[in-house]
């Protein structure tokens, strides 16, 4: 049982943090946050309520968050319970009709609706969407080989605007319309890095499950500069799954974002770490300053 000084302690601990959180709190007002949520960081209900928790807040504080989310593994989930099989070029899941069937029910569905609803449970005012609604996102198909899989070619971010102005937080299923009525299936992270540029957002947050990119000593690199990216890339440091993050983080800055961060998504609290403390919480992507 805690003494009254602990508690005591407690509580000026936490009015120092909310203190010196002020100039950062000032620093994001109205600004425009494109966050990538996926991975182990919405599988539990509890992981799901604390993110809920943190968006509400950034809300609160002046900030305009957009959510666009994934959904590989409830995807894979569901297409074993229904039989459906998928074939795979080059690593890469081939999406035949059927299989972008299942893709847009779990997407714009299941998991979509399941972080609507866990926002608005902690008192926000969340819309869910996808990348379809209001030709937000229109595609391309990525390679024929893949099927109904595309590259976004096209943003029309207006409805996003709107939903700002009423106040909403938009949480969007990375499904974008092709020019001839198609469903498409889009990375969510290609998706979140294009609304972004879309929206010249001040930040674009991709939570996933590492701590950030790493040197060839595996220290997490706080901050890097494009060159440095390029310069790991060449050197086979940044390797694998982490590739398409940075190069995502790249595409955006180069869209307009003013600053990409890859950060873990399983560690509590990771967004208002990252955007309301001078540490940050892990690896933001900027032009030097």
């Amino acid at each position: 049982m805690k003494t009254q000084d602990a508690m005591n302690r407690d509580w000026i601990a936490t009015a120092r943090t909310l203190s010196q959180a002020l100039p950062y709190l000032q620093r994001y007002d109205d600004a425009i946050v494109v966050i990538k949520f996926g991975g182990h960081a919405m599988g539990s209900d509890e992981a799901m309520e604390s993110f809920a928790r943190d968006i509400v807040l950034l809300q609160q504080v002046g900030v305009n968050p957009v959510i666009v989310h994934g959904g590989g593994p409830m995807i894979n989930e569901l297409l074993a319970k229904l039989d459906i099989r998928s074939e795979f070029v080059n690593g890469k899941r081939v999406t035949d009709q059927a299989t972008v069937e299942v893709v847009e029910m779990v997407l714009s569905g299941r998991v979509n609706k399941r972080i609507v609803q866990a926002i608005n449970a902690q008192g926000g005012k969340a819309v869910g969407l996808s990348g379809k609604d209001a030709n937000l996102m229109i595609c391309e198909q990525t390679d024929p080989a893949l099927g109904f899989v595309g590259t976004p070619s096209e943003m029309n971010p207006e409805i996003l605007h709107n939903l700002f102005a009423a106040n909403k937080i938009p949480v969007i299923a990375p499904l974008g319309a092709g020019r001839n009525g198609e469903t498409f299936n889009v990375n969510g992270d290609t998706a979140a890095g294009a609304i972004a540029a879309a929206l010249k957002a001040d930040r674009l947050l991709l939570l996933t499950d590492v701590e950030g990119v790493k040197n060839a000593e595996g220290e997490v690199v706080t901050e890097l500069s494009r060159e440095q990216v390029q310069e790991l890339t060449a050197a086979g440091v940044i390797a694998g799954g982490m590739i398409p993050k940075t190069e995502t983080c790249l595409a955006a800055l180069e869209g307009g974002v003013r600053a990409a961060v890859i950060l873990d998504g399983r560690a509590p609290n990771a967004v208002l770490l990252e955007l309301f403390t001078e540490h940050g919480a892990g690896s933001i992507i900027r032009e030097p300053r």
